[in-house]
């Protein structure tokens, strides 16, 4: 699915506004939301931090996925730290995002942690029983305590409930 996210910095009224769309169908971006923040609340946010930023930035109505929403606080921090020239004339900056570019990434591969030099033992060699003769010389368990039910108790039941 493609989605469009625009952001528009309105300096005038104080105001951050996102707003979401989606491909519901084929080349065609729908509306899907739009939210306001107040920038003493965005500003506050950037200042402890982007986590506490894309926390601010997800609502109930817009909650995009971490790689959406890492990429969205970058670009507000840019637009509120005047990184973005389109921040400063009130211009949308959009971003786009295609599902298809993160399911077909190629992902790194693992580290190995250790490099293994020496052959395995001969697999016969592990499937057979060898029992330490330290099992054979201790005593059986003599304490054996087992709880006797009487017959009648297990069919007491309560017949009023």
């Amino acid at each position: 699915m493609k989605q469009k996210y625009t952001l528009v910095k309105d300096d005038e009224k104080k105001i951050l506004i996102i707003k979401e769309f989606a491909e519901l169908d084929k080349e065609i971006l729908s509306f899907l939301c739009e939210e306001k923040f107040e920038e003493d609340t965005i500003r506050t946010a950037i200042s402890k931090g982007k986590p506490s930023l894309i926390a601010t930035l997800r609502t109930h109505n817009m909650y995009p996925p971490a790689l959406y929403s890492n990429k969205i606080a970058d670009l507000v921090i840019a637009m509120y730290n005047g990184f973005d020239d389109r921040s400063a004339d009130n211009l949308p900056t959009e971003l786009f995002f295609d599902d298809l570019d993160f399911l077909t990434k190629e992902h790194d591969e693992p580290d190995i942690a250790e490099e293994i030099e020496e052959e395995p033992d001969d697999i016969d060699e592990l499937l057979e029983d060898e029992i330490e003769d330290d099992f054979d010389d201790k005593d059986p368990i003599n304490n054996i305590n087992a709880i006797k039910i009487a017959d009648d108790e297990s069919l007491d039941v309560d017949e009023d409930a």
